[in-house]
């Protein structure tokens, strides 16, 4: 997943769940960091569930999608692997979900179990405690989703493309998926599924599984996802989606206004496959479809294996954002493939792929295109650790114990994450090192994998090949100490030092580059050149920009996102609405939590962040509403923080009457 590295607290709603006949009162809220402690990096803090005890091994989803409920509602069937002798309760993840009944399978026929739901933990949800003395090997839940899940997005007809159906989608990762489906929701766990799902017959039906392209759009729909994936993988969809193929095996749903656009964006992605392949094994997941969301998706890609969600914000008509396509497609072999064990070790998902990314790049569009880009992430990761915690900057993070597993997701996976092994890959060489990686994914396919094990990997099949190439210390900087290591290369493009010398040239003499120079600059030399530019700049240099370069209501999203800041900061008014419009019209966090970070800074910008908020409200995802609401919330308390308190001034005193009571203070 391309996620944004400005991290909120997400406010999560409490439980609606209830516990089955017979059962025990509800527990009061607990947290998986409270219940364990252990010290073994597979251990998932952000779980309740007790995967050394019991193990779901396949799930079958038998839902109905209502859209004017907002709901999905029916049971969840799991085949169960009792690994612990003495175990006898399934212990699942629950956010907000209603509980009706749950039943064990024994000898052909169903019959209840006692359950208890307990109360709702703000960033965990509730722990679902099932006790199955029979140890039975199937397990069926009946229930239904709240409208308000943190896992799934509704969108009215208007909110859409087309503007002509309802929309709905989910987001399951980091731990959303326990929203929508009572789950082992932690990356530890690997199960097949197959769902069976009923809806409007005017939608089209999709899940992270077997989309057939020729299916007829009817109202009821099968799936089946045969390799084994973790729960954040669990993805659907519905709406008004229609299929067009790129190749034999790759090709697009989108909205019939949008599918042309995107495929010919796109047409680049079997060239990326089979790349990925030469350099790393086997495509093993048999299609590789894109679905690309309405606008308010919070994220630019989610890698559901066989159907990536993609924004509509990578369509520029020039692919000069398509590695985010290289990115979601990169993740079938590092996350998909091979997928951290718990969160505090995401870089092995978002490091590897951002790495890979890097390859695929360079492989289609050139050395100087990865390289640009690899500029772009490490000059932005250097700005983000400035005011980051330095226990967060490690590669191996510390437990996350009480906290959102969201705030792992920042650049420090992605960008550290790629630039170790960029780093190995200098010292070993690529005749070395594309093998070890490729041996890596062979070695640990469909399986999760934690820091500590890639390091004993690497000892055992890297360090060999030239025990000199590293130092331990070098290898504990990196995935261990915070910032970067002062021995690391950092990324240099040609490119760039053009940008520089023409934005230096400008600022000293206020003459705008030779057409003839920037004509040939795509998105990567823009966004360089914007950010060079400073805290501020002139309202009348910003105003010559834009009558240049039309930078005000430009609908690439990368150089909005740095455009609109800049203007705001430099006091340029006239960017003001169409920032405005830009926020309410995309729901990307990326990019509109910059925008919505410069407004809050004055009391009229506050204001105004407000009111566009309430507009864009309803078309958002419940992951950035809750990023924006945060933020709005800290700027108002610091703003009524900041106010002078009325003063008072007291009157001179006067003389008491016997008969009277004391006056009160004037003002």
């Amino acid at each position: 997943m391309r996620f944004s590295a400005l991290l909120f607290s997400l406010a999560m709603v409490a439980s609606a769940g209830c516990s089955g006949d017979k059962a025990p009162d509800a527990q009061p809220a607990a947290t998986p960091a409270k219940e364990a402690a252990v010290s073994d990096r597979r251990h998932d803090e952000s779980s309740f569930a007790q995967p050394d005890k019991v193990r779901i091994a396949d799930l079958a989803l038998d839902l109905a999608l209502d859209f004017d409920q907002k709901q999905l509602a029916g049971t969840a069937t799991y085949q169960l692997e009792w690994l612990d002798p003495k175990a006898s309760q399934l212990v699942l993840d629950t956010r907000n979900l209603t509980i009706q009944k749950v039943e064990g399978e024994a000898d052909g026929a169903w019959s209840p179990l006692q359950f208890v739901l307990a109360d709702a933990d703000p960033v965990f949800g509730s722990k679902l405690t099932i006790e199955s003395p029979q140890r039975n090997a199937r397990v069926r839940i009946t229930y239904h989703t709240a409208p308000t899940a943190s896992g799934l997005q509704w969108l009215e007809p208007a909110m859409t493309e087309g503007k002509q159906l309802p929309f709905m989608f989910s987001q399951s990762q980091a731990i959303h998926a326990r929203s929508w489906v009572p789950l082992q929701d932690t990356p530890s766990v690997r199960f097949t599924y197959s769902a069976h799902v009923t809806s409007r017959p005017d939608v089209m039906v999709l899940m992270s599984a077997d989309n057939d392209p020729a299916a007829p759009r009817d109202g009821d729909y099968t799936f089946k996802m045969p390799q084994p994936i973790p729960s954040y993988l669990l993805a659907i969809a519905a709406g008004d989606l229609v299929f067009k193929p790129i190749s034999g095996r790759s090709g697009v749903w989108a909205e019939p206004a949008m599918v042309d656009r995107a495929v010919k964006e796109f047409e680049d992605t079997e060239q990326m496959i089979a790349t990925t392949e030469q350099l790393y094994g086997p495509y093993r997941w048999e299609r590789y479809d894109m679905l690309v969301l309405p606008p308010s998706f919070p994220f630019g890609g989610m890698e559901n294996p066989r159907l990536s969600f993609i924004t509509p914000t990578v369509i520029t008509g020039d692919k000069s954002l398509v590695s985010l396509i290289a990115h979601e497609l990169a993740h079938s072999w590092s996350g998909n493939l091979v997928t951290n064990a718990s969160w505090k070790d995401i870089w092995l998902n978002e490091g590897f792929t951002t790495y890979v990314q890097g390859r695929i790049t360079e492989a289609l569009y050139g050395v100087e295109m990865a390289d640009m880009e690899r500029q772009i992430d490490q000059s932005g990761l250097k700005k983000d650790l400035a005011g980051m915690d330095q226990a967060q900057q490690a590669l191996a993070l510390p437990p996350l114990a009480e906290h959102d597993p969201d705030e792992a997701l920042s650049e420090v996976a992605y960008v550290k994450g790629a630039w170790f092994l960029q780093f190995l890959e200098q010292r070993f060489g690529r005749e070395v090192f594309d093998p070890f990686l490729r041996a890596w994914f062979d070695d640990h396919a469909f399986q999760s994998a934690d820091t500590d094990q890639f390091v004993e990997y690497l000892k055992q099949n890297l360090l060999p090949k030239n025990p000199n190439a590293l130092r331990p210390e070098e290898l504990d900087a990196w995935l261990n100490q915070p910032g970067i290591p002062a021995f690391a290369t950092p990324a240099k493009s040609r490119t760039f030092s053009n940008v520089d010398t023409a934005r230096i040239a400008w600022r000293g003499s206020a003459q705008l580059p030779n057409p003839q120079i920037t004509g040939d600059w795509g998105t990567q030399a823009w966004v360089h050149f914007l950010e060079g530019m400073g805290e501020t700049l002139r309202p009348e240099q910003l105003a010559q920009l834009d009558a240049a370069y039309k930078f005000t209501g430009t609908p690439n999203g990368e150089i909005a996102m740095r455009w609109y800041p800049l203007a705001l900061r430099s006091g340029y008014l006239e960017a003001r609405p169409a920032a405005g419009e830009f926020i309410e019209r995309v729901g990307r966090r990326k990019l509109v939590m910059p925008i919505y970070q410069e407004l809050v800074k004055t009391p009229d910008g506050l204001a105004f962040a407000r009111e566009v908020f309430e507009r864009a409200r309803p078309g958002y995802h419940p992951i950035t509403t809750a990023s924006v609401e945060a933020l709005l919330a800290k700027a108002g308390a610091a703003a009524s923080a900041a106010a002078p308190a009325p003063a008072v001034v007291e009157a001179p005193a006067q003389p008491q009457q016997p008969e009277q009571p004391a006056q009160p203070e004037q003002p």
